[in-house]
């Protein structure tokens, strides 16, 4: 971007004049400028840059002043230190609007000083060459201002790019299990803005090949609940979500409010305590999506899939438990073996009595009763032995496999 030039002539000559004068006076200026920002602002005794602030008002002034007065050096670079002004603001976390406010105050003084020489030192006689600078001078100052927001911009968009980064790593980290580590955990806690010792939700969506989001907008749908973050892998979309009171009676509505969103299966993990435990969680709540049935949405928690989660868990014993629990029921034809599998549900979902079955089943109790008889003798199961209700319950909820059909 060029910088603005004001014009040759009797102005030119005028305002070199009382730049030069001005100059005289930087460190008065100097005090003056940065008393009046630190007035309005309390920013930079927040951040610990006031002593960096009156610095700056000088430096500012300085090369204002000397581009003002046309005598920067041949080839100096009239932006740099704005440049360098608007990237050390933005690393120190000063808001763009603050820095801007003092930019403008920077200008007004100097205006203000300039008049106030041209009619204390030299009787007014520069006045109207003031008048004639006026909009260049302000068109080098709002060029100067533009410069500023650029490098501002520029630099906190860096910074959010390695915070980004750093928070990627972090996660990344925790995730691996080195939540343990005192320095990695005091890191994670100011990345993550989560307490080390937070109670906290996790929650695992896997991606595989799906193309679309398979879960959009989680954190605005989590928004009235708890706040959470959320973290992009290969191969899953992991949330940390972090309920201010009882993660515990969060969790119903974690689980609800995700099911209604989601076009994969998703697992939220139950409660753990402290980042250094969210590996754990991580593991839990990846276990309760492989519970949920494969390409199709909804959500649980671990919780409410225990027997499906420990089915997950050993998978080639899953057939072996289907056919040791069920038996010879397994090489009946589809429809009699549906059948029996209903009636067995039925069941053990109504206590084990036949009656309350038979109103579920809409059939008689003696249907139900006869059914039972058959399903006893072609499993070697008993459903009033303790035992072998546990292994017929187990064998209802794993998943069949392709060779029993």
């Amino acid at each position: 971007m060029a910088v603005p030039t004001v014009p040759t002539g009797s102005p030119r000559q005028a305002l070199t004049v009382l730049c030069r004068a001005l100059l005289e006076d930087v460190d008065d200026l100097a005090d003056r400028l940065a008393a009046r920002i630190l007035e309005r602002e309390d920013v930079y005794e927040l951040l610990d840059v006031r002593d960096d602030l009156r610095a700056t008002c000088r430096a500012s002034l300085e090369r204002l002043l000397t581009q003002l007065a046309g005598d920067l050096p041949a080839g100096a670079d009239a932006a740099a230190l704005t440049v360098d002004t608007g990237r050390r603001r933005a690393r120190q976390g000063v808001p763009l609007e603050v820095v801007l406010r003092a930019y403008r105050q920077c200008g007004r003084l100097v205006w203000e000083r300039m008049r106030e020489v041209s009619r204390t030192r030299f009787a007014g006689a520069h006045d109207a060459a003031l008048l004639v600078v006026a909009d260049d001078v302000w068109r080098i100052l709002d060029a100067s201002s533009d410069r500023l927001v650029d490098s501002y911009r520029r630099e906190e968009t860096r910074l959010r790019g390695l915070e980004l980064g750093r928070r990627w790593s972090v996660l990344e980290a925790l995730l691996a299990g080195r939540g343990h580590e005192p320095a990695l955990a005091r890191d994670a806690a100011r990345l993550l803005d989560v307490p080390e010792d937070a109670e906290l939700l996790c929650v695992v969506a896997p991606t595989g090949e799906t193309v679309d989001d398979p879960l959009p907008g989680p954190a605005e749908a989590l928004a009235g609940i708890a706040p959470s973050l959320w973290h992009v892998r290969s191969a899953e979309v992991v949330g940390v979500v972090v309920p201010p009171e009882d993660a515990a009676a969060a969790l119903p509505a974690v689980v609800d409010a995700l099911a209604r969103r989601t076009s994969v299966p998703v697992g939220v993990s139950p409660p753990v305590r402290g980042l250094a435990r969210l590996h754990v969680a991580h593991r839990w709540a990846r276990l309760a999506a492989r519970t949920l049935p494969a390409g199709t949405g909804g959500a649980a928690g671990l919780d409410d899939r225990l027997p499906e989660a420990l089915l997950a868990e050993a998978p080639d014993l899953v057939p072996r438990l289907r056919r040791a629990a069920l038996g010879g029921l397994l090489d009946l034809p589809e429809p009699e073996r549906d059948t029996l599998l209903a009636t067995l549900r039925a069941v053990l979902d109504a206590d084990g009595s036949p009656s309350r079955a038979a109103g579920v089943l809409f059939c008689h109790r003696n249907t139900v009763m006869y059914r039972l008889s058959r399903l006893e003798s072609l499993t070697g199961r008993r459903l009033a032995d303790a035992r072998d209700r546990l292994l017929l319950a187990l064998a209802l909820v794993a998943p069949a496999d392709d060779a029993e059909l």
